[in-house]
């Protein structure tokens, strides 16, 4: 996630312009205040869109944009002052950007080269061990088909294995350390084997890029279970999902991520026809680990082994300060952290429970129908919990109600929707059988309850609701950006054909975000200069504020074929429904205000019906140059 998606997530436009001393008032779904860029407070023609997290005067300004735009305006700003000062607002480090150098890229790219290299290394050694090939195909019911596909290997006994391989084929012993597959022993300095009579499972990154390795024992009595890779320049635990990249069109495909906790639990689920499956790296899932799945869907499952899921471990995760969290080798289950990702990522967020002391693989080998019913089933975090606490307890026991409620109230209360708080509090009310009276009564009373501030010092009661993860046009014009990037001279294409359905050539004015703008008048300049490589010149001459968004919009476009003649038609339409859906809701808003220029009898009634009908004569325009674009697609 780029540094400027991460603020436009943890800053509420409603908040930061109430603060700037504009007074908004709820119109609908949006807001409506006075203009604080010009002196006409006869008529509120400022409206702010929470679910965009963008604003536009229909005034004298006739001006718009998103929370950057505001305080650019507001404060005479350029984008990167702007970007610094929001940023400490919401918390964000703004790293200062640094091309990577070729050099850098070079050595990352040849350390990928070796963990390839090790990838084949290791498989030799499996299939040369008919013992652990044994293991795998009988004990873990792993064909000879998934062992392959998802190259898994056997890194034999013996402390100077790869130092004799690879040395030979001219890596070097620093090279091998820098990869992560030698370590350094403290007592002498020397170098050896980090994973030694183990089952090696390569490690990729979303892209399918090798990154490291997770190896899991096959001598019971050794420790720990799993070992990973250590932190590399291209190996961070805590930023990677094992199976991601074989499980991405799955997990949009179905529109559901689940995630469990082995990498072995992966690879059998893969097996049995259950692809939307991946697993973080043996330690508590990451803020980072969810943002890589909200790519491709909002609905995650947690599929947590017994022993995890099970109430001692809901016991723990309920203090959000635990230092258990990390400890290697166990899924953290952390209520609290979950719930306030879930607000943050504006996620539903679901844990599935396995039963009868059974792993993953171990439910999918006895019926493969079970853990499909097990996922449908899946549960809020906050039932869980209560489920957890409840189950072997007897209720009838005053204390025991009070300790549930004690327990399961913060919770209820860190949920950001009243409404959600009413319904979890009525269901603690009749599992616990009590009145929910007395609920309400400890939360504001107890000392054994307290409900935590809903505002802190310099924040927002809304901090943790994102806008931006959950918004179409967001989306849209990320995608838009991110081909246009690829391949620059698609701008000349998409003008003409613009232009010959009556329609004006793209602008800044067709992307809401500030950023996205930036971006975009880049491009613009890179057709209109005598360049032959458009891309190369879009890439050296990004703002710096924006040179992170860049590569992020880059990396969702990777898999496109962008020399498919298609590309352009979707690019259009793509752009034809931002227009509109910006033109039908400016139509809407202007008719609420002239609604509201009436009841005053304001002067500017004249001057909103005008814009209106330009906007009317705009949507009857894009009307008719989709019909066109569909009857050009379907000949």
């Amino acid at each position: 996630m780029s540094t400027i998606d991460e603020v436009k997530s943890k800053i509420d436009i409603v908040d930061l312009v109430s603060e700037a001393g504009v007074k908004l008032r709820h119109a609908g779904k949006n807001y409506t205040g006075f203009c604080p860029f010009h002196d006409n407070k006869k008529t509120p023609a400022f409206v702010v869109w929470p679910e965009s997290g963008t604003w536009r005067c229909f005034g004298q300004c006739n001006e718009g944009g998103d929370i950057f735009k505001f305080i650019m305006k507001r404060e005479g700003l350029d984008f990167k002052d702007a970007l610094q000062k929001l940023a400490d607002r919401a918390g964000v480090k703004v790293e200062s950007f640094v091309s990577e150098k070729p050099e850098i890229k070079e050595a990352h790219d040849h350390l990928r080269t070796l963990l390839e290299d090790a990838v084949i290394f290791y498989r030799t050694h499996l299939f040369n061990n008919k013992e652990i090939l044994a293991y795998l195909r009988e004990k873990r019911g792993l064909s000879d088909a998934t062992i392959e596909a998802f190259g898994l290997g056997y890194a034999p006994h013996g402390y100077d294995n790869l130092i004799r391989h690879f040395i030979p084929k001219g890596y070097k012993e620093q090279e091998l350390i820098e990869a992560g597959m030698l370590s350094i022993r403290d007592e002498d300095n020397k170098s050896f084997d980090r994973f030694r009579n183990r089952i090696m499972i390569p490690i990729r990154d979303e892209n399918g890029k090798m990154a490291g390795f997770g190896a899991r024992i096959v001598d019971p009595n050794d420790i720990p279970k799993f070992l990973n890779s250590p932190e590399t320049p291209i190996f961070t635990k805590g930023r990677l999902l094992y199976g991601l990249d074989r499980a991405r069109k799955p997990i949009r495909a179905a529109d559901q991520a689940v995630i469990v906790e082995g990498y072995l639990d992966v690879i059998a689920l893969h097996q049995a026809g259950y692809e939307n499956v991946v697993s973080p790296m043996g330690t508590a899932l990451t803020e980072d680990q969810l943002r890589l799945l909200k790519k491709s869907t909002r609905r995650i499952v947690l599929a947590l082994d017994p022993d995890v899921a099970g109430q001692k471990a809901v016991l723990r995760g309920l203090d959000a300060a635990r230092s258990a969290m990390d400890r290697e080798g166990e899924l953290g289950f952390d209520a609290r952290g979950l719930l306030r990702n879930e607000a943050r990522l504006q996620a539903d967020l679901r844990v599935a429970s396995m039963p009868d002391d059974m792993d993953p693989d171990e439910i999918v080998a006895r019926d493969k129908e079970e853990w499909k019913r097990l996922i449908e089933t899946a549960k809020p975090i906050v039932t869980h919990v209560m489920d957890s606490l409840a189950q072997g307890q007897n209720l009838n026991d005053a204390k025991v109600k009070n300790q549930i409620a004690a327990q399961v109230l913060p919770l209820i209360e860190d949920l950001p929707s009243p409404m959600e708080r009413d319904t979890y509090r009525q269901a603690l009310a009749r599992m616990l059988r009590v009145d929910e009276r007395s609920l309400t009564a400890a939360q504001v009373q107890g000392p054994v309850v307290r409900r935590k501030p809903r505002l802190a010092t310099g924040q927002s009661q809304k901090t943790d609701l994102s806008v931006v993860t959950v918004n179409p046009t967001l989306k849209i014009e990320s995608y838009c950006l991110g081909v246009l990037f690829r391949k620059p001279e698609l701008l000349y294409r998409l003008d003409r054909t613009l232009q010959e359905f009556g329609l004006s050539p793209l602008a800044v004015e067709d992307f809401e975000y500030t950023d996205h703008q930036l971006l975009f008048g880049v491009v613009r300049m890179a057709v209109e200069q005598d360049e032959k490589d458009h891309h190369h010149y879009v890439m050296t001459h990004l703002p710096e504020a924006v040179a992170d968004l860049s590569k992020e919009l880059l990396a969702r476009t990777e898999s496109l074929d962008l020399l498919d003649d298609k590309i352009t038609e979707e690019l259009l339409a793509r752009f034809m429904d931002l227009r509109r859906a910006n033109a039908m809701s400016n139509v809407n808003q202007l008719r609420f205000l002239q609604e509201e220029e009436q009841q005053q009898g304001g002067g500017n009634l004249k001057m909103y019906q005008q814009q209106a009908m330009q906007f009317t004569k705009l949507l009857h325009g894009l009307d008719q140059a989709k019909r066109k674009l569909s009857s050009k697609r379907q000949a």
